[in-house]
């Protein structure tokens, strides 16, 4: 049996390595089509593909087990549920990976692209330009099709141009950037704020107009400190929740 084929990460030493594996992992599986087999390489493939010992590797597929993405069988191996759907509240907890992995598994709609002048309110993230390309996408929760967030990305124009639309559908942006159009990404800033829905974010996410929502920003810019893209979430208040993990070394 053809065993299921996860991405492949680079892991950062100053966060817990099992973490850094379960949300990659997480991801991959959220994000997976509907051709891909079930089947979960064994705990020693997963390891060497990872580059981690046996033991953070199950401590990984132990976090996977307990939020119930995947099974595991003596005998058989591991199982990706095939119901297996974000069920929690996001979590971001300071990768990369897992800001990747707090979007995948949602149904994904491209509401709109194309380019447009630099907002006034990110000119200060993109100094050297008069224009950015835009894409706007509506997110929903993948069983019951409840709307969960809406989020427009504001891209260099010449990384744009190498980015295919159809990728944002199945991807959130930082994943395409990374290991599509093969950006290094250096760090991104996260910004969250309670606001009051306007009367687009009310309509997509259908909520009352003026209801609590959280505003996300982040910014991801390569080794060099320039800014590659720009998101701006609006996320319904009852499907977000923000931990931050301070390394005191």
């Amino acid at each position: 049996m053809t065993s299921f084929a996860p991405d492949s990460i680079v892991l950062n030493r100053k966060l817990p390595l099992w973490y850094q594996v379960s949300q990659s992992l997480r991801a991959s599986i959220l994000g997976r089509s509907a051709r891909d087999p079930l089947r979960l390489p064994t705990e020693e493939q997963l390891a060497g593909h990872y580059g981690v010992s046996v033991l953070t590797m199950r401590q990984a597929l132990k976090e996977l087990e307990d939020e119930g993405l995947i099974s595991r069988h003596r005998r058989r191996g591991t199982f990706i549920e095939p119901d297996a759907r974000r069920g929690v509240p996001v979590r971001l907890l300071g990768s990369v990976d897992a800001i990747v992995a707090q979007q995948s598994g949602m149904t994904t709609r491209l509401l709109d692209h194309g380019s447009a002048p630099v907002p006034a309110e990110l000119a200060e993230y993109f100094p050297d330009l008069g224009e950015v390309a835009t894409y706007h996408r509506l997110r929903g929760d993948e069983e019951t099709g409840e709307p969960t967030n809406h989020a427009r990305n504001y891209v260099r124009p010449e990384l744009a141009e190498r980015i295919d639309r159809h990728d944002l559908v199945r991807w959130p942006m930082t994943k395409v950037l990374r290991d599509v159009v093969g950006i290094d990404i250096s760090r991104i800033t996260d910004t969250v704020e309670a606001r009051l829905a306007d009367p687009e974010t009310a309509r997509l996410l259908r909520v009352p107009l003026l209801s609590p929502i959280l505003h996300y920003t982040g910014v991801a810019y390569d080794d060099t400190g320039r800014v590659l893209d720009v998101a701006v979430i609006h996320y319904r208040g009852d499907r977000f929740s923000f931990t931050v993990t301070l390394d005191a070394t």
